[in-house]
């Protein structure tokens, strides 16, 4: 499509002198004279055939013309300042924009993530976490990591790994553990999933908690152990994502038993066409974790 003549100085100069309201700040910021930015302003409002600033006392004040123009130039010139931010070294960097489950993040993705930025120097990688509950399209997100079954409306989901639950203590609670039954004597730690205490306790052939047994419930894995460290009670978590702890001993798990009630999966809206980015993330990712293709 052929465009027609853009007076992108022009354009450039209006902008400046509408976000300061000012020529003389306008021609400071742009390092030309006032003359310069007065006679662009003044050569665009001639093309457009209408007004743009109105001339005060104290300065400018835009027209209703001049507020419908500027955010557009706002928004078209910042595009471009961020699309020529994001070459480096003559290549263009590519900005990828995931969602992470916060225990996911912490317990084994961010320990991996300078190898994703050794082998890719030209993504720009965005992480931000969430508690499992995300809207992935209001977000922008490319990919989402989720805890669940694999099985969300609108989206593809690949396998990452699966993530059992055990029982996780301080030292001190887990010398009064010698016994399985033994948790009914402390608060149990649990997600908003109600019945996590109730499935790992049948799995050993234990009654499960009684209505009015006292329970604490968190929205993050990770709070729900930093509790646990404090000995509010015995928290029901994934025990891989807190293995640094386990390995310090600052953390227990008593007992080898354990559920598996979901995993970590990859997640794209159908709607999101997949980028060279994601492409690249994607297969990294399935490297790291053995994922299916």
């Amino acid at each position: 499509m052929t465009r027609p003549y853009i007076p992108l100085n022009a354009l450039r100069a209006f902008e400046a002198a509408a976000r300061h309201l000012s020529f003389t700040n306008a021609a400071i910021e742009l390092n030309v004279t006032h003359a310069a930015v007065s006679q662009q302003v003044k050569s665009l409002e001639q093309q457009l055939g209408c007004q743009l600033f109105v001339r005060i006392s104290r300065g400018l004040m835009l027209t209703t013309e001049g507020e419908s123009l500027l955010p557009v130039l706002n928004d078209s010139f910042d595009r471009i300042a961020d699309t020529l931010d994001r070459f480096s070294a003559g290549t263009m960097r590519e900005k990828l924009k995931v969602g992470v489950v916060g225990s996911f993040a912490t317990g084994l993705l961010i320990p991996r993530l300078s190898d994703f930025n050794r082998q890719h120097p030209h993504i720009e990688l965005q992480l931000s976490t969430h508690n499992n509950r995300v809207d992935p399209a209001a977000e922008g997100h490319d990919y989402t990591i989720r805890f669940g079954s694999g099985a969300w409306h609108g989206t593809e989901a690949q396998f990452i790994c699966d993530a059992p639950l055990s029982p996780l203590c301080s030292p001190t609670i887990a010398q009064q553990l010698q016994q399985p039954a033994d948790v009914h004597k402390f608060t149990l730690l649990r997600s908003f999933r109600r019945d996590e205490w109730s499935h790992w306790l049948q799995s050993i052939n234990e009654h499960p908690p009684s209505p009015s047994h006292p329970v604490m419930i968190f929205d993050s894995s990770l709070t729900m152990v930093e509790a646990a460290l404090l000995e509010v009670g015995i928290a029901l978590a994934p025990s891989k994502i807190f293995h640094h702890l386990l390995q310090t001993d600052k953390l227990v798990r008593p007992f080898t038993a354990e559920i598996d009630l979901g995993g970590y999966w990859l997640t794209r809206l159908q709607s999101r066409a997949e980028s060279a980015a994601m492409t690249a993330f994607s297969a990294w990712l399935g490297k790291e974790f053995g994922m299916a293709s």
